[in-house]
């Protein structure tokens, strides 16, 4: 299933880049400031480093978000500019998560705490911060274990996504990866069953969802990449009966969300 991009709200600074705006709690601009950010571990989303600036006195700071586990961007000097609304940076900016990360361990372990096969989210490039905080928001309403996150192309927890979960990222571990199709087998290992939303799949509504999940959402733009769909043990589609052949992704992440609460709550549908 193809997600249509969201129309992101304007910034009302023009010129702005889109999903994102100027913040302060969360943004660490600066050499200094984001060298000792890290050394202190504070949860990091992204450092964004001035394209060409990766060497010299940059490069301990760089050596050291690597090995945190924290993705580094290259941007240019209108962007980081915009990121710290105008502070000095020297050519770093670091966005601050609104939550740590969680390992995957801690997602298995919620699962065996509530004595319930695991129901995991995964997010497959996921670039709206509106969309990946609908869908925290649906996930835990919906009682799963977790959300999954790639490191690259994907919207991390920032605040825009926090505020859009309404609350949600504080209940529910949100894990990220490296790469999704060598987690995918992980899963499948352990006894997870992968179900892709896409188009032309079985119904959703046909599909056993009561044992151990992985719930994959596609990208807005692009739906499922090709190499995680491969890994799939199924492709579950939604009816559509309407000209446009595709819903937002949040959307149909909360439909099939509450498709497993339904199934794991024992709630029969009704037989026509």
């Amino acid at each position: 299933m193809r997600w249509p991009i969201v129309e992101k709200n304007r910034e009302k600074r023009r010129g702005a880049p889109q999903g994102e705006q100027p913040r302060g709690a969360d943004i660490v601009a600066g050499r200094n400031a984001v060298l000792e950010a890290l050394r202190a571990g504070r949860p990091l989303d992204s450092l964004y480093v001035q394209r060409g600036e990766g060497r010299g006195a940059l490069q301990g700071v760089l050596a050291l978000a690597r090995e945190k586990g924290v993705p580094v961007k290259e941007a240019d000097p209108v962007k980081l500019q915009h990121l710290c609304g105008g502070t000095h940076h020297q050519g770093v900016v670091a966005v601050g998560a609104v939550k740590a990360y969680a390992s995957l361990e801690e997602l298995f372990q919620r699962a065996q705490d509530r004595q319930e096969p695991p129901f995991f989210v995964i997010c497959d490039g996921l670039e709206d911060p509106h969309n990946l905080g609908a869908v925290l928001r649906s996930a835990e309403c919906a009682g799963a274990h977790g959300v999954i996150v790639p490191q690259r192309r994907s919207v991390g927890l920032t605040w825009a996504v926090g505020k859009a979960s309404a609350g949600a990222v504080e209940h529910l571990p949100v894990a990220r990866v490296k790469n999704l199709p060598t987690l995918l087998e992980d899963l499948k290992a352990r006894g997870l069953w992968i179900y892709a939303a896409d188009m032309d799949g079985s119904p959703w509504c046909q599909t056993d969802f009561t044992g151990p999940v992985a719930l994959v959402i596609g990208s807005e733009g692009s739906g499922v990449s090709r190499l995680v769909k491969e890994k799939a043990d199924f492709v579950v589609s939604l009816p559509l009966r309407g000209r446009i052949n595709s819903l937002n992704a949040s959307v149909a992440a909360g439909i099939l969300c509450t498709e497993v609460a339904r199934q794991r709550s024992g709630l029969e549908a009704i037989n026509p």
